[in-house]
């Protein structure tokens, strides 16, 4: 009886919503007294609840909506947009609704809005021709949490906000958390105001200082949800495979390569090897090896390590920290490719033609003994001749097989050459902190043959299993990168004249129309200026349970696999390549990992969205950090950015920070997007890729921020 009740309502709300629905859309006005519409709807006595019910989800949906004088409208019939809050500044805010139009919201219209709300926006006339709109209700409050400092008044506490108006915000005093004037906290909103003001919160958790790039990240961790500890039964089960070690009974079924001359070769400071290498040349060509640790094996599906995992979706490294994806006992331990220690692994073989085709590959469970621990820096003085003898007795045992490496790395560097894979250039930052975690040096990573080497071939063995999933016709992840989207070619068309650059003719945008315009701007002052365009034409790469290809590297089929230790879409077809070894016939595998490749895509890909996110954050106070102490120092830099309030620079440590319009000379400046910004009657120009000289003049750790001026004798 019970059941059949809660049926009956179900039932009954459904119907409201229709009569609802029904008669709104019916009426000869935009709007509909409330009591005229339940009226309408005959709703009985016992019926409100079910009327109440069917309307109130409707609002919540932001599919009606109340107006004054109690009048209820649908909101397509309107013109109200449904959306959420993606960001605030101190002045004005953004929205995105539910058709993919961001929408420009002034501070005064955005109603105390906060990101991740769910809105209701309304048309206001535009000051710059892009969509400007009012938020006229918040139909759902997104996450209550925000971060912010500590700023006393007239002796009072107040939270200056980081990602809301830097307004001051009243603290609801909770006697158990202490704090100080410029703390970095984490708080909760307890009341809304209908302006960010007059919110109301209470501190939850305290950072350290707001001038601390580490307290700062601690708190970016925070505020997108990152979680550094691992749940209990996640490390339960971690450690109860880290104390059972690797039993020789793992090698059953198993291909033992222990012979064979295989290395890992990593940075320095990594103590997560999930990759390692070995190759043989024949003469039919090469024999490539990449053996990737066997973490399928520990981490089985729906165990509390998978669940964690999942949920984590990538490792997220930041300054000399790392936030992992599975606990140390397996990531620095028993996954990690130690040298000389039994590993269990899966592993890919490649045969190779004398040129780098792929003639065939296969993939087999295995178990390895790395014999060294190979480094980036001396592989690379190997390569160029600078060894000492320290580092030449380390690889005396694997000497012949860099050479190997370095030979074929050349030909599958040179066969990306040929296919007209863009060589779109990007720097890394190398964050140098020193023993009590402040910045204490900001470098360039550099990035040595021995690198390439390893790339190259990771590129190979993801191929090759991404190969292997679409032959098999099997669910997978595939890692997969997308033309650029049409709006921003074209932008790109247009901005190439400018540059006084010729743009390929052609219907459709490919790897080769890109690679041609990177290739006409080489060695000349332009070039550094159009590898930033062609970057930012790019789409985003992506994982997807479809084969679409990859537009940078210009491959058909393209998979992560070498990297489970820290990426769960590796993990994921790791599981799936494990069960096709297995002999699983492919209805059985559709039925198990269909669904489970679509949710692991989806899933991977926000992480990898987040983890991006916080580490550029964290990256940028801890680069602040470093530049407080250089305030007042002149620096040459490159213009990495114009907008029309000024333009960005980079230093050559790869720091950036904004020249504002404001400190510019005075004058009258025309901004031409994105290019340059020029002044109206001197005609002095700042164009990207310009070398100038600056004066760093200010600096906040807290928010990440560097702001420079040009020299005065610029």
């Amino acid at each position: 009886m019970t059941v059949k009740k809660k049926n009956n309502k179900k039932t009954d709300v459904k119907t409201y919503r229709k009569k609802i629905l029904t008669f709104l859309k019916a009426y000869n006005k935009k709007t509909m007294p409330i009591n005229e519409l339940e009226t309408k709807c005959r709703t009985k006595k016992q019926g409100r609840e079910n009327f109440i019910q069917a309307f109130d989800e409707l609002r919540t949906e932001g599919v009606i909506t109340v107006r004054k004088g109690m009048k209820v409208g649908l909101c397509s019939k309107l013109k109200i947009h449904v959306g959420t809050v993606t960001r605030l500044s101190r002045t004005f805010g953004f929205a995105v609704t539910d058709s993919g139009t961001e929408y420009f919201i002034p501070g005064k219209c955005m109603l105390g809005a906060m990101p991740e709300d769910r809105v209701l926006i309304t048309d206001i006339p535009s000051r710059s021709g892009e969509p400007e709109g009012e938020i006229i209700d918040i139909i759902k409050f997104g996450s209550s949490a925000m971060t912010g400092k500590i700023e006393y008044v007239d002796e009072k506490p107040y939270l200056v906000p980081d990602s809301a108006s830097k307004n001051h915000i009243t603290i609801i005093k909770n006697e158990s958390i202490q704090f100080s004037n410029s703390d970095k906290v984490l708080a909760e909103i307890v009341y809304r105001g209908r302006r960010h003001s007059e919110h109301k919160v209470k501190i939850i958790s305290v950072f350290g200082s707001s001038e601390s790039a580490y307290s700062c990240s601690k708190s970016i961790l925070a505020m997108h949800g990152v979680t550094e500890e691992f749940s209990e039964d996640s490390l339960k089960e971690a450690r109860k495979i880290a104390e059972g070690g690797v039993q020789e009974y793992s090698f059953n079924n198993r291909e033992n390569l222990c012979h064979l001359p295989i290395f890992t070769i990593d940075g320095a400071e990594s103590k997560d090897l999930d990759d390692a290498v070995s190759l043989e040349k024949n003469e039919k060509g090469w024999l490539l090896g990449v053996h990737i640790a066997d973490v399928s094996h520990y981490v089985k599906g729906n165990s509390s390590l998978d669940k964690e995992a999942l949920n984590r979706g990538t490792s997220i490294y930041y300054a000399d920290r790392v936030v992992p994806m599975l606990p140390k006992e397996l990531s620095n331990g028993i996954c990690s490719l130690n040298p000389n220690e039994n590993r269990l692994t899966l592993s890919c073989f490649a045969e190779l033609s004398p040129d780098g085709e792929i003639i065939s590959y296969r993939f087999c469970k295995s178990v390895i003994k790395s014999r060294v621990k190979g480094v980036y820096a001396e592989i690379n003085s190997i390569l160029n001749g600078t060894e000492t003898p320290e580092t030449a007795e380390k690889y005396a045992e694997v000497r012949n097989e860099i050479t190997l490496m370095n030979e074929l790395a050349d030909i599958l560097i040179s066969r990306k050459k040929q296919r007209n894979a863009p060589e779109i250039e990007t720097t890394e930052s190398k964050i140098i902190t020193d023993g009590e975690g402040i910045c204490c040096g900001i470098t360039a990573r550099e990035r040595g043959k021995a690198e390439e080497i390893i790339e190259v071939f990771m590129l190979t063995a993801n191929e090759c299993s991404a190969k292997l999933a679409r032959e098999k016709k099997v669910p997978f992840v595939y890692r997969v990168h997308e033309a650029p989207p049409a709006e921003k070619v074209e932008r790109l068309v247009e901005i190439l004249p400018k540059f006084s650059l010729e743009c390929p003719h052609f219907t459709e945008f490919k790897p080769v129309h890109a690679s041609a315009i990177l290739k006409s701007a080489r060695g000349t002052d332009k070039y550094e200026a159009v590898n930033l365009m062609i970057l930012r034409s790019m789409s985003k790469a992506r994982y997807s349970a479809e084969p679409m290809g990859h537009f940078g590297l210009v491959l058909d089929d393209y998979a992560h696999f070498t990297s489970p230790i820290r990426r769960y879409p590796d993990l994921a077809i790791h599981r799936i390549i494990t069960d096709i070894l297995a002999g699983y016939d492919n209805q059985w595998l559709n039925k198990r990992y269909a669904g489970f490749a679509v949710n692991s895509a989806e899933r991977s890909s926000n992480a990898e969205i987040k983890a991006v996110t916080v580490e550029r954050e964290c990256e940028d106070c801890y680069k602040a950090e470093y530049m407080k102490s250089r305030i007042g120092e002149t620096f040459r830099a490159k213009i990495s950015g114009v907008t029309e309030f000024g333009f960005y620079v980079q230093l050559e440590n790869t720091i950036e920070g904004l020249v504002h319009i404001r400190t510019l000379p005075e004058g009258e400046y025309d901004y031409s997007e994105p290019v340059s910004l020029t002044e109206r009657f001197s005609g002095i120009s700042y164009t990207l890729g310009q070398t100038v000289e600056v004066v760093c003049s200010a600096v906040n750790v807290n928010d990440g921020v560097i702001d420079f001026v040009l020299d005065d004798d610029e």
